[in-house]
């Protein structure tokens, strides 16, 4: 019997974007019902994922590749405690399926009884055995010759080391694995929780269990009233998932005027160049406060080092999901004195320095159509941050990154960004170079139209002002409205 699945649930059961299932219902090759689809529609249209004809357990055992068996060796299984009350879970559920089945055995009995007490009372007696025939071969069918779905056997499987998690109201949804914690899954697939320290203290995390079990993993001092506990809430930061299946009730950010600014401070962890004229710089905030921000934003960093001090606006070149370690690009610059801090040795492993943050409304904005990032220099790193976020939620079924250098270092992460296009399918990566942004920008515009159809994809651009200014020109002249356009000077 075929299975209804999510779209998400359906794309990492078989091991496909959620975008390339998106595309298929949008041209008709997969059918959908109020945004699920079903196992035999999946095998219809993969039929790279049948099985065998032998017993079911050789079924499961010899999909195409083994595939399926390698994701699930591949994935860390969650903590003892955790994966005991999944397979309770599970086995409680096939429990019901038994005593199901065994009910519908009796009422099927029981009317073959009947029908062979009508037998001996009717005149018509060949009529009623023809019934009898029928159903026989009815309950022979259905008891012993229904055909397995292998989908939903592997399903099955996943339910054991992933946990499905859905967000109401907004209906997101995302899975646990490990020993990730709720606010830790969610935050790696990208959704917009609230929540502040992380650790147990601040309460900012606190959600609704509508439906599933949760454990906790981790004490917390943040004191829960009775009635709190009684309606089902929970801190995210410490709780893990205990059942396959998990409905929260959260609220999360719309955008950026939903994100509070913060003062922290943080440590520097590393300083290293990615050229001759860019640094890599990595901080890291303490344990008991955490960065909420969203791919694309900013922070504004200030410290005192020699008898200086300095402060300057970056944009965070690293993925919201890992909130404590922040990312930033710097550039030398003459009239930037922190990055002159930097750049002269001044900030050391372990220096303090004081972030405030995020700024910046250049986010993620979802949509069903493709992605398109374009980048000058160093606005590579607002649109990393972009990408690694759109990763995290598979948000579209293709990614096409331009980046135009205009000094000598400027493609600074090629290797990264030839790294994703030898990884995944459908993404493009096409570097430029030019030392006049304007010139630069035109021709990246071009270049990248020639891949790609820009007017089908949003597009993101960030770098200086002279790039985005021809950049945005270039792409209203190739027909992307200007809805379509986002963009920021970098």
């Amino acid at each position: 019997m075929s299975q209804w699945l999510t779209l998400s649930r359906a794309a990492r059961l078989i091991g496909v974007p959620r975008g390339e299932l998106q595309r298929e219902i949008r041209e008709g090759r997969l059918p959908a019902n109020d945004g699920m689809v079903s196992t035999a529609g999946l095998l219809a249209l993969y039929p790279r994922l049948s099985l065998e004809e032998s017993g079911a357990f050789e079924r499961v055992a010899r999909v195409k590749e083994e595939a399926f068996g390698r994701r699930v060796l591949e994935r860390a299984l969650p903590g003892r405690e955790v994966l005991a009350q999944r397979l309770f879970e599970q086995s409680q559920e096939l429990a019901d399926a038994r005593r199901h089945l065994s009910r519908y055995h009796d009422l099927v009995v029981a009317l073959h009884q009947r029908i062979d007490a009508s037998a001996q009372a009717t005149e018509a007696p060949a009529t009623l055995a023809d019934l009898r025939s029928f159903l026989e071969r009815g309950l022979a069918d259905v008891l012993a010759t229904e055909t397995v779905d292998p989908l939903a056997i592997m399903d099955d499987m996943l339910k054991v080391v992933s946990s499905h998690v859905t967000v109401r109201p907004s209906g997101r949804e995302f899975f646990v694995e490990g020993r990730d914690t709720l606010l830790q899954a969610g935050l790696k697939a990208g959704l917009k929780l609230n929540y502040g320290c992380g650790n147990g203290t601040c309460g900012l995390c606190k959600a609704r269990v509508v439906a599933g079990q949760v454990t906790k993993v981790a004490p917390h001092d943040y004191p829960l009233s009775d009635a709190e506990r009684l309606q089902g809430h929970v801190l995210l930061c410490v709780h893990g998932a205990a059942s396959s299946e998990i409905v929260l009730e959260s609220l999360e950010a719309a955008g950026p005027g939903d994100i509070p600014e913060q003062q922290i401070a943080v440590r520097v962890r590393s300083v290293k160049p990615l050229g001759v004229d860019t640094l890599h710089v990595h901080l890291q905030t303490p344990r008991t406060m955490r960065l909420r921000f969203l791919a694309g934003q900013s922070a504004t960093l200030s410290a005192a080092a020699g008898g200086r001090e300095a402060h300057g606006t970056y944009a965070i070149a690293s993925c919201p999901c890992d909130e404590r370690n922040l990312h930033f690009h710097v550039p030398r610059a003459d009239t930037d004195p922190f990055a002159a801090l930097l750049f002269d040795g001044a900030l050391t492993v372990n220096a303090t320095v004081n972030l405030s943050g995020p700024v910046g409304d250049f986010v993620f904005w979802e949509s069903e159509r493709r992605l398109a990032f374009l980048a000058c220099d160093t606005g590579f790193a607002p649109i990393k941050s972009l990408i690694e976020h759109a990763m995290a939620v598979d948000a579209a079924e293709s990614i096409a990154l331009g980046w135009l250098a205009t000094r000598v270092d400027g493609h600074y992460l090629a290797n990264q960004c030839r790294a994703w296009a030898e990884a995944f399918d459908q993404f493009r990566y096409v570097p430029v170079s030019d030392p006049d942004p304007a010139a630069g920008a035109s021709a990246l515009v071009a270049t990248m139209e020639a891949v790609r159809p820009l007017a089908a994809c949003d597009v993101y651009v960030a770098g200086p002002a002279p790039f985005v200014a021809a950049a945005t020109a270039a792409l209203a002249a190739a027909g992307v409205p200007a809805g379509q356009t986002y963009a920021a000077i970098a």
